[in-house]
């Protein structure tokens, strides 16, 4: 009987927090003892089916079957025991839950209390606050009372990352009348947990009624605004640009220092902060105003946030600051404030919060060109949004993954995350998966030199209008689609396409799309020798000025490729070996057999991409001047060849010649020849 009688207190235990890691073996040790019972009664529990992880802390497996099995009177007892057992460790949510658990009815004073404990900083984690106020409410006698801490219970069970607590808390408000202030706070939670893991449609509704709801919420503007914002994210995920506009609003000038509650904050918190009003203020303005037709004030707006986030500490502010970085075109911004939002979710016990924030670094660094992080990024987002029953994020995180995996991977790996992200996003509405998951595959062709396969794929993307590409990545996708249609024997498909990146590129959203443009002008200018080769030229300085391994590498290989079917096999080969060199840094291993392949097509043995000798220390542009130089060029001649200022290329050339230990430009082309001849085909 001792053995069961530690399985029951046991199994009180966990009806603080019923989802948690396990229970205080010494908790319940104490509460043993306090029965009289000895030592020896916790090894009697452990023959009878009682479980210590390696954490020390206690498992049952059929705690529920076992404590309802068991007379309520017994179940009061057990929670006694446990209360005074707590008292000297924490006085506050384990001791007043099990005096509460040890009430025969409910009991409204005691349900203040509890109430009350909740909202205070000892209540540590988002778990054990949803199961304080749960608990809360069942000692409530007021219906609107009971309904209220049932939801506000939910929300923190959302927070914990567990979903499907939240929507059984949500079913149990349902039964109990509330006024609507109340009634808007569990439409907003209904509309976040579909959001995450639902038809985003579905979402959107639920908070835009909640924003309704809300509008006269006693306790402010925050859930009506939070639901607004969610909307709007629920809007973007669709695709739908003029619904995104009219969810994120523009906002009005605030009466005075107030403050607009972020979703993150604990329960009750009084804080004022005049910031918090003029982040949302300036995110809200930033996003429409982006958007529409006036990006430049919108810009400034979204630069406003991201620099006021530098001080920023709660995931979902900074979460907020890192998607008006990326629209704002401050792509390595995004991916501070990435990684800064996932170590302040870890920190909050955000349970929803971390996959999300690696969704963000993921994308952040793919738009930076660095693959190898955007994949273990997306890597771990997909475990940790597995664990949390985040599917919409996890669509999100495949179709990441398939992008990256188009540059490295067989094709059927691409198409594996692909379809996994299709397969969610064709369920819940996931627009911008979808366009993400069909540009993959594109890529992925392309790659594999099947140009008018990728340019089908591509082209309902990239043309404007309903039931097309997303609105916010379709233009990211126009330069693979005008190389498509150009390799495929189109060119005049690209027209209509070159002409909106121009306006786009010229806006500042993305650092890599100017030189982005004068590579797709080079591949259109078909009948213009002269108009391609200077395009490509002022696409490679551009890149330089940018920065970016991948795309650089891009624009070498197809300018290459022109210059090797122009005749011109030794300019060709230069760029070429500079490209293959650059994928196979970045990982782009499918890319670079493309360029190697292209690369023997102008005599060149495949082992000679990699530069010989001591040629392989120096960098992609010092390389460039260095075999420039060997070629006669003068440092002014070396400049217009390569687009870039004299000064420029003096800087470098010191650097070459201290690197490479030579005194004269005559030195350094015998050590250039020498190397190229050593590697040469016999």
């Amino acid at each position: 009987m001792t053995g069961r009688f530690v399985l029951l207190l046991a199994a009180a235990a966990y009806e603080t927090d019923p989802e948690g890691p396990g229970v205080d073996a010494g908790l319940v040790l104490r509460a043993a003892t306090a029965a009289g019972l000895g030592a020896d009664a916790l090894d009697a529990a452990e023959r009878a089916g009682l479980r210590r992880g390696p954490d020390g802390r206690l498992r049952l497996p059929d705690r529920r079957d076992l404590y309802e099995a068991v007379p309520p009177a017994r179940r009061r007892a057990a929670h006694r025991l446990l209360a005074a057992a707590a008292a000297g460790e924490r006085p506050r949510p384990a001791t007043l839950l099990h005096r509460a658990l040890a009430l025969p009815c409910p009991d409204a004073a005691a349900g203040d209390e509890l109430a009350a404990c909740a909202r205070e900083p000892g209540c540590a984690s988002h778990g054990e606050r949803a199961a304080v106020l749960a608990h809360a409410a069942a000692l409530a006698v007021d219906p609107g009372v009971r309904a209220d801490r049932l939801v506000a219970a939910a929300d923190q069970a959302r927070r914990a990352g567990r979903p499907r607590r939240a929507r059984e808390l949500l079913d149990r408000a349902a039964e109990s009348a509330a006024p609507g202030p109340v009634r808007g706070r569990a439409a907003l939670v209904h509309g976040l947990l579909a959001l995450r893991d639902g038809p985003v449609a579905d979402a959107r509704e639920s908070l835009l009624l909640a924003a309704r709801l809300c509008a006269q919420d006693p306790r402010g503007p925050g859930p009506a605004l939070d639901a607004r914002l969610a909307a709007a994210e629920a809007s973007w995920a669709l695709g739908d640009a003029p619904a995104y506009l009219e969810a994120v609003g523009v906002p009005g000038t605030p009466g005075g220092p107030h403050r607009v509650p972020a979703a993150s904050d604990d329960p009750g918190r009084e804080v004022h902060d005049v910031h918090d009003v003029r982040d949302v203020r300036d995110y809200r303005l930033g996003m429409s105003a982006a958007l529409g037709d006036r990006f430049g004030a919108g810009r400034a707006a979204l630069a406003r946030v991201v620099e006021r986030a530098a001080g920023e500490g709660r995931p979902d502010a900074l979460l907020r600051a890192g998607a008006a970085a990326l629209v704002g075109g401050d792509v390595d911004a995004a991916c501070r404030l990435g990684s800064r939002a996932l170590a302040a979710a870890r920190a909050h016990d955000a349970g929803p919060e971390p996959p999300r924030a690696l969704e963000l670094l993921a994308y952040a660094e793919l738009r930076s060109g660095r693959h190898a992080r955007a994949r273990a990024h997306a890597e771990e987002g997909l475990r940790c949004a597995h664990d949390t029953g985040q599917r919409n994020v996890l669509a999100h995180l495949h179709a990441v993954l398939a992008l990256v995996a188009s540059l490295d991977c067989a094709a059927d790996t691409v198409a594996r995350h692909a379809r996994a992200a299709q397969d969610v996003a064709a369920r819940h509405g996931l627009a911008q998966a979808a366009t993400l998951a069909e540009w993959a595959l594109a890529r992925a062709d392309l790659a594999r030199g099947r140009a008018p396969e990728a340019a089908s794929r591509l082209g309902p993307l990239v043309r404007p209008g309903p039931g097309r590409g997303h609105f916010a990545v379709r233009l990211l996708a126009v330069p693979d689609f005008v190389e498509a249609v150009v390799l495929a024997g189109e060119p005049g498909a690209a027209r209509t396409a070159v002409t909106e990146f121009t306006a786009w590129a010229e806006r500042g959203h993305d650092p890599q799309a100017p030189a982005q443009l004068a590579r797709c002008q080079a591949l259109s200018a078909t009948g213009d020798p002269a108009g391609a080769d200077a395009r490509y030229a002022e696409a490679l300085a551009r890149h330089d000025r940018a920065g970016g391994d991948y795309e650089r590498a891009r624009t070498a290989a197809l300018y290459g490729k022109w210059l090797r079917r122009s005749r011109r096999p030794a300019r060709a080969r230069a760029l070429l070996r500079d490209a293959l060199v650059a994928f196979e840094r970045c990982g782009a291993t499918v890319w670079a057999a493309q360029t190697a392949a292209e690369l023997r097509a102008t005599g060149e043995a495949p082992g000679q991409a990699e530069p010989p000798g001591r040629l392989a220390e120096l960098t992609p542009q010092q390389l460039r001047i260095a075999r420039c130089v060997a070629e006669g060029d003068t440092n002014r001649e070396v400049a217009r060849r390569l687009s870039v200022s004299p000064r420029t290329v003096d800087h470098h050339l010191r650097n070459v010649f201290a690197q490479l230990g030579v005194r004269s430009r005559t030195e350094l082309a015998r050590l250039v020849d020498r190397a190229e001849r050593a590697t040469a085909p016999s």
